[in-house]
């Protein structure tokens, strides 16, 4: 055995070698939508996450688990439904509960693998001192408790308050030095860390330093403020030496509100069309995700729970998740996975499911999106007829094509029956009593079949 045979075979075991548990970061922005970075078609300067994106991977089917806020962090933090862990809608400051107590959060699994957590920005999974994020898993806590539009608007600093009203032009700064400082304070032991920013949310503010620089008017600088902070927490890491052993994760909670673009999605904000779940997410862990891909298999926000487990060696939580670990997506190894569908509610109510390309919309509700509820109260009511899309053809879902494929149809009804099953009892009664009511005939189609080509 020649000596270059002998190195080679000595070192393969260690090329071989699992490699450490890593770092975790993942930033999250709240209320940006699918079109909204330069990557994802946007004119909004954001070179930092465009940078990420090349050096990283960048998914083009990643949805979260709700249009709005609340239960879409919830799922994000538990990788499981936000119906199943007690938060099926936005959260407010007067609500005495939260997140279930008896959650098991990905700040947990990580702090009980000796990570250091922290939590920098919007929480909105309870105020009061047990929902809190130092009782969830987070050794320290900086941010506002729920959306900069609610009231009170406290700035906290673990369980106290700071600031009684928060003083939003300065918030994206103040959150990118605390994130400095603790990634440097953290750089000699493994640690979490978890920045959902309050912007691009409205009310919209932006430091001095980028109000008016934007050609997209405030909402731009809004974001190229969160742009500018992702690379300061990019510079941290790489001056403190650790790129090569930090996953880096970006997404957002929802789609836009009444500003930012869905792309060419349909819907935004508290809507279950693609352009109110449908997110971007971007992931870097250099030396270990090939750089440069573009994955369009589907995705989930409840994925980063059992995938992050997986990585870290941490144990998964004793109730049984609803993501799927997605790091052959990450790593290149496969294109798509196979999965059950993703459910989608309005407060306890399904209204439709994805499975792989295709799109169910089984209910809707009865207003719009940005109207007041009826007298009666909003309601999700069944569909005259499901109407199905393919996504792969048609990611507005502007053409139903229910008629065309039954056994689809058919096989998706029967898989959320029987996952249904599984939810609390308040999912199941809202299943049931919708079922009951009785159509409007003259309810709106939400799409036309599609038009057949001329030959």
């Amino acid at each position: 055995m020649t000596r270059r045979d002998f190195l080679a075979t000595a070192a393969a075991p260690l090329l071989a070698a699992p490699a450490p548990p890593p770092n975790i970061v993942f930033i999250l922005c709240d209320d940006l939508g699918f079109g909204d970075l330069g990557c994802y078609g946007s004119k909004i300067r954001t070179p930092n996450l465009d940078r990420l994106a090349r050096e990283g991977v960048r998914f083009t089917n990643f949805c979260s688990a709700d249009p709005v806020c609340s239960p879409s962090r919830a799922a994000l933090l538990t990788g499981r439904y936000p119906t199943r862990v007690g938060v099926p809608r936005v959260l407010m400051p007067p609500d005495q509960g939260g997140l279930n107590i008896d959650e098991t959060t990905l700040a947990d699994m990580l702090k009980a693998r000796d990570y250091k957590t922290m939590c920098i920005g919007k929480w909105h999974l309870g105020r009061p001192a047990a929902y809190l994020p130092t009782s969830r898993g987070f050794d320290e806590y900086f941010g506002i408790p729920y959306s900069n539009d609610m009231n009170p608007r406290v700035l906290m600093h673990n369980s106290e308050v700071i600031e009684e009203t928060a003083d939003l032009e300065s918030l994206t700064a103040r959150y990118t030095e605390q994130a400095a400082k603790f990634i440097t304070a953290s750089k000699g032991s493994r640690f979490f860390l978890y920045m959902p920013h309050t912007f691009p949310h409205i009310p919209l503010a932006a430091s001095v330093r980028f109000r008016g620089k934007s050609a997209e008017g405030l909402y731009g600088d809004v974001v190229e403020e969160i742009d500018w902070s992702v690379g300061e927490v990019l510079r941290t890491i790489r001056q403190q030496g650790l790129d090569g052993n930090t996953l880096i994760m970006f997404s957002s909670d929802n789609g836009p509100w009444y500003q930012g673009s869905p792309g060419k999605l349909r819907g935004r904000k508290n809507t279950t069309y693609e352009g109110g779940v449908r997110e971007p997410f971007i992931a870097r862990w250099t030396g270990r995700i090939p750089p440069g891909r573009v994955v369009d298999g589907l995705a989930s926000m409840m994925d980063v729970v059992p995938t992050v487990a997986k990585l870290c060696g941490s144990a998964l939580p004793s109730k049984p998740l609803d993501g799927i670990d997605i790091w052959p997506l990450l790593d290149g190894e496969k294109a798509s996975i196979e999965r059950d569908p993703l459910l989608y509610f309005d407060n306890w109510d399904l209204q439709c499911a994805r499975w792989m390309n295709w799109k169910l919309h089984v209910a809707r509700h009865n207003t719009g999106a940005y109207m007041p509820a009826p007298p009666a109260g909003r309601r999700s009511y069944p569909l005259p007829k499901p109407e199905l899309y393919n996504l792969a053809t048609d990611a507005d879902e502007s053409y139903d094509v229910a008629p065309e494929n039954p056994q689809i149809v058919a096989r998706m009804l029967a898989k959320i029956a029987e996952m249904l099953k599984t939810f609390p009892e308040p999912v199941q009664k809202a299943w049931a009593e919708q079922q009951e009511r009785r159509v409007n005939p003259a309810t709106p189609i939400g799409a036309y079949p599609q038009p057949v080509p001329p030959k």
